[in-house]
């Protein structure tokens, strides 16, 4: 993938203003693409990045973002959906708002922001959804039972959308993340009883010893993307260090 694969290409990313979707945002920037970052708080994002406040939560929110991406940028080629938010506990242990709450941003997030870019993507010639999935979509990790309900539903809607969109010229993949050294994990990490136990049990969870980088996340995204993964669709890329699929002896 060269440095200007998305030169003339328009890209909006929710999520955008901290940790994953930060890094989505710069790596398409520098690849070339005009760059809208939706977030709640849109102030961090670096120059030469359109920041832009949007709860996705709320259509009306979502709508004025996408329409104010897509005027400044002439359109929209690519869709980051992002953004989302995590939880810790069981299935008994979290309140049923809390269950709404994070279906309704991890799931119905996406509808309302692919809702609202389809009419520009329809009009691309270069047209891709990525959404940001989870290793907690395709296996079990305890105390994230909503989380991983919401992920595995992402990990599904991505392939129905891909089978939807398809015959408009429109390609929907996903990225798996594993545990992401992003500043909701550190967060977690801060209230822990013992910080670095608890990092470096997370580290150790995964083949490759260490946690995966918003940047590691970041190149792959703009792979599937971009123009030169024309026939890729429906896909789901694990970004994880080898949790998914290896089992490494110790």
């Amino acid at each position: 993938m060269g440095a200007g694969e998305f030169n003339g290409l328009s890209a909006v990313v929710t999520g955008g203003g901290s940790g994953i979707g930060l890094a989505v945002a710069r790596t398409l920037t520098g690849r070339g693409a005009k760059v809208a970052a939706l977030d709640l708080d849109p102030g961090s994002v670096p120059a030469g990045v359109l920041g832009l406040k949007c709860d996705v939560t709320d259509e009306d929110s979502v709508g004025a973002a996408v329409s104010e991406a897509a005027e400044r940028h002439g359109g929209v080629d690519v869709l980051v959906n992002n953004a989302g938010i995590g939880a810790q506990g069981t299935v008994e242990t979290n309140s049923y708002d809390e269950w709404r709450h994070v279906l309704d941003v991890n799931v119905l997030g996406i509808v309302r922001t692919t809702r609202a870019a389809l009419p520009h993507l329809r009009r691309s010639s270069s047209a891709a959804i990525v959404n940001t999935c989870s290793i907690a979509a395709t296996a079990g990790l305890p105390d994230r039972a909503a989380y991983s309900a919401s992920k595995g539903a992402v990990l599904s809607l991505t392939q129905a959308m891909a089978a939807d969109h398809l015959s408009e010229g429109i390609r929907v993949n996903c990225v798996n993340p594993g545990t992401a050294d992003t500043p909701w994990v550190r967060r977690l990490l801060a209230v822990a009883q013992d910080p670095e136990a608890e990092l470096a049990a997370l580290a150790a969870r995964q083949p490759s010893g260490r946690l995966v980088s918003a940047e590691e996340v970041a190149a792959a995204v703009a792979h599937l993307a971009g123009p030169s993964s024309g026939s890729t669709t429906g896909t789901s890329l694990a970004v994880d260090g080898g949790m998914q699929g290896l089992r490494l002896r110790k």
